[in-house]
């Protein structure tokens, strides 16, 4: 009876190089959306709710909205700085596998929301704002959440109900709703990252 013939060992080389390649891949999948910085998400949550007390006392809707697009632009540097010294504590790459596809998810909605924003404030239409950014922003998340943890979606479909209800109750839950979403949401999640995935 002839013996099967024996592996040779470039096949051998090969096929370990193939599995471990698989292996990097697989635990960057699994792990690199712990790279978002639950720490960051409660900075901002902080400093919207800084922007609804200050924003509660100040009559004119531009000098409001101002103020907001001004703390958006400060979260989104300090959540991309935080989640950055994150990902380099844990030895992940920033713009590599579902960090990028996450951010590439997101984009879409919050273009949206800008674009939205231009036109309804050029109107003069300030009372439907804090629904489209919620929506907006709440959307981005639960559609980037493929690509992250669990927690993630959760906490876009939580955006995209409190959007809901700004749209149900007029301009002073607008207010409330920002309140509730861009602060108290931030802060509440941001926790739970901190605690299940470690900063």
């Amino acid at each position: 009876m002839a013996a099967s013939p024996r592996p040779s060992p470039t096949a051998l080389h090969d096929r370990a190089a193939d599995d471990l390649r698989f292996i990097r891949e697989t635990m960057q999948r699994a792990v690199a959306f712990t790279a978002l910085s639950g720490f960051g998400f409660i900075l901002v949550g902080l400093g919207a709710i800084a922007t609804a007390a200050t924003t509660s006392r100040i009559d004119s809707p531009t000098a409001r909205l101002l103020l907001w697009l001004c703390d958006a632009l400060l979260s989104v540097a300090v959540g991309s700085a935080m989640t950055a010294i994150k990902a380099r504590r844990a030895g992940q790459f920033a713009w590599r596998g579902p960090l990028r596809k996450f951010a590439a998810s997101l984009a879409p909605a919050l273009v949206a929301g800008a674009a939205l924003t231009a036109v309804l404030a050029g109107r003069g239409d300030f009372d439907d704002l804090p629904c489209v950014w919620l929506l907006c922003y709440g959307a981005g998340l639960a559609a980037a959440g493929a690509f992250s943890v669990r927690v993630v979606p959760v906490m876009g479909w939580s955006f995209v109900a409190v959007g809901l209800s700004a749209a149900a109750f007029g301009p002073r839950g607008g207010e409330v709703a920002m309140l509730l979403g861009f602060g108290v949401l931030h802060v509440a999640f941001g926790a739970v990252i901190m605690r299940r995935y470690g900063g």
